[in-house]
C-alpha cells in the first residue's frame, strides 16, 4: 500500500509542481520519492525479519526491521537538507510560482490519502509490533503536516505573497529531518540491545515468580533483539529436589515466560537454596 500510494503521490506532486514552479510541492514530490524506497525497504525488512534462524544467524533475522527503520531515517535526513538547500537557492534566486487552483487542490487530496495510509500502518504495526511500519506510520502521518505547511505556502503566494512558497519548502525541509532524526532514535535503541519498559520486566518476574516451585528470582536481565525481548532469569529452587524436578521448574518458567506476545526467547538459570532462606527473603 505504502509503495503504491506514495508513487501515484510522487507523480501527481512532480508534475503540479513544475507545472506551477512551485519548490514547495516538488520538495513534497521527493519527499514522496524517498517515502517510496523507505516502504521497498520495510517490506524487505518485515519479510526478512520473519525468516528463521539458520546457519550464519542462529537467533534468527529479528534485526531487520530496525535496521530497515536506520536506513529510513538516514535516507530522510539527506531528502531533508536537499530540499532546504535547493529552498535557499530559490529563495534568493528571485523564480516566483504560478498561481493557481490545482495545486491547492492536490494538496488536500494528498493529506486524506495520507491520513488514510497513517491509520492503516499505525493500527498494523500495534499489532505486529512492527518497528519498521510504526516508522513508516509516523513518516505517513509527517507527510500530512508537511502537506498543511505546503498549502499554507502555496496559498499565500496565491495571495500575492510568492515568498511563503519557498520558506513553506524550508519548514518541510526541517520538519523532514526531525522526522528522520526521531524515527533513527527510536531504532537504534532496538539495536543496541536497550532495555525494555520497566513494566513488561514487572511482568515477566510475576509471572516467573507465580510457577510453581520458585522459592524467588535473584537475576532478571532483560534486552530487545530486534522488535523482541530475550530476557534471562535466575531463579531459586529448594536445592534438595533432584535435578530432574529442578529442571523441570525451570522448563515451566521458561515456556511461561515465553508465551507472553513481547518475548522471543528466555533463558532460565537454577540456582539452589535453603527453603527456609527463601522464605525469609519473601
Amino acid at each position: 500500500m505504502g509503495i503504491a500510494g506514495n508513487a501515484v503521490l510522487f507523480v501527481a506532486k512532480i508534475l503540479v509542481g513544475l507545472s506551477f514552479n512551485s519548490i514547495a510541492i516538488i520538495s513534497d514530490s521527493f519527499n514522496s520519492l524517498t517515502d517510496i524506497v523507505a516502504s521497498t525497504i520495510v517490506l524487505i525488512s518485515v519479510r526478512s525479519s520473519h525468516r528463521g534462524p539458520d546457519a550464519n544467524h542462529p537467533f534468527g533475522h529479528a534485526r531487520a526491521q530496525p535496521l530497515a527503520g536506520l536506513v529510513v531515517a538516514i535516507l530522510t535526513g539527506i531528502v531533508g537538507f536537499e530540499i532546504i538547500t535547493q529552498s535557499f537557492a530559490q529563495l534568493f534566486g528571485g523564480t516566483r510560482i504560478q498561481p493557481g487552483i490545482l495545486p491547492l487542490i492536490l494538496l488536500a487530496a494528498v493529506m486524506v490519502v495520507k491520513l488514510a495510509m497513517y491509520f492503516v500502518a499505525r493500527v498494523t504495526a500495534e499489532r505486529t509490533r512492527s518497528t519498521a511500519l510504526r516508522a513508516s506510520a509516523m513518516d505517513h502521518r509527517n507527510d500530512v503536516l508537511i502537506s498543511a505547511a505546503v498549502i499554507l505556502g502555496v496559498g499565500a503566494s496565491n495571495l500575492g505573497f510568492p515568498i511563503f512558497d519557498p520558506l513553506a519548502a524550508i519548514a518541510v525541509g526541517a520538519w523532514i529531518i526531525w522526522a528522520g532524526f526521531r524515527i533513527g532514535r527510536d531504532n537504534i535503541k532496538y539495536l543496541m540491545g536497550a532495555a525494555p519498559p520497566a513494566e513488561l520486566v514487572k511482568r515477566i518476574t510475576a509471572t516467573a515468580d507465580a510457577i510453581e516451585g520458585v522459592l524467588g528470582l535473584n537475576d532478571v536481565h532483560a534486552h530487545y533483539v530486534g522488535t523482541s525481548v530475550e530476557i534471562e532469569v535466575h531463579i531459586n529452587v529448594d536445592r534438595r529436589l533432584t535435578i530432574e524436578k529442578a529442571h523441570g521448574i525451570g522448563k515451566k518458567v521458561q515456556r511461561a515466560i515465553e508465551d507472553m506476545d513481547e518475548i522471543s526467547r528466555a533463558f532460565i538459570h537454577i540456582d539452589p537454596l535453603k527453603a527456609s532462606d527463601a522464605r525469609r527473603r519473601r
